[in-house]
């Protein structure tokens, strides 16, 4: 349709060009992420930098995005003497009445809710962290209990 049809109040604003992330971080809170979570943002850079045509907007949304998420994060290292609390990084293995899941908690870049890997500002990441095997735990009217504690 030409613009000539259409009145200035209905036309369709311009979005602002602005990073997104998977889930947002508290105000004020760090952006952790996982040294391998780091590593592949510098890696998917890479890549996306070495394009023929990354000039296209979305590629230089991506861009963007990543170059914004390393400059602010913040790499926690696994435990150097890992035990069996959850720490960030860790990957948990609880037990319900419906069996085990496990679940890696990680930085908001890196959530990945189909391998289960889960921000660490997410609800059931809050739960788990700091408890150890052995403890049981309340979520959503559930009971979790923490089997094991594993990191990269």
């Amino acid at each position: 349709m030409s613009r000539a049809f259409v009145r200035e109040s209905d036309a369709v604003p311009e979005r602002p060009v602005g990073i997104r992330r998977s889930s947002p971080l508290p105000p004020g809170a760090d952006n952790y992420i996982t040294a391998g979570g780091a590593q592949c943002l510098r890696a998917e850079l890479t890549r996306l930098t070495a394009l023929a045509r990354p000039r296209s907007v979305e590629v230089g949304d991506q861009i963007r995005q990543i170059q914004a998420s390393l400059r602010t994060a913040v790499v926690v290292p696994p435990p150097a003497s890992p035990d069996d609390h959850v720490r960030f990084g860790a990957t948990v293995t609880v037990r319900d009445r419906d069996g085990e899941t496990n679940y890696r908690i990680v930085g908001v870049d890196e959530a990945d809710p189909d391998r289960n890997w889960i921000s660490w500002v997410a609800p059931v990441a809050k739960v788990l962290l700091n408890a150890r095997v052995g403890q049981r735990l309340h979520f959503r009217n559930t009971e979790l209990e923490i089997v094991r504690v594993a990191y990269d």
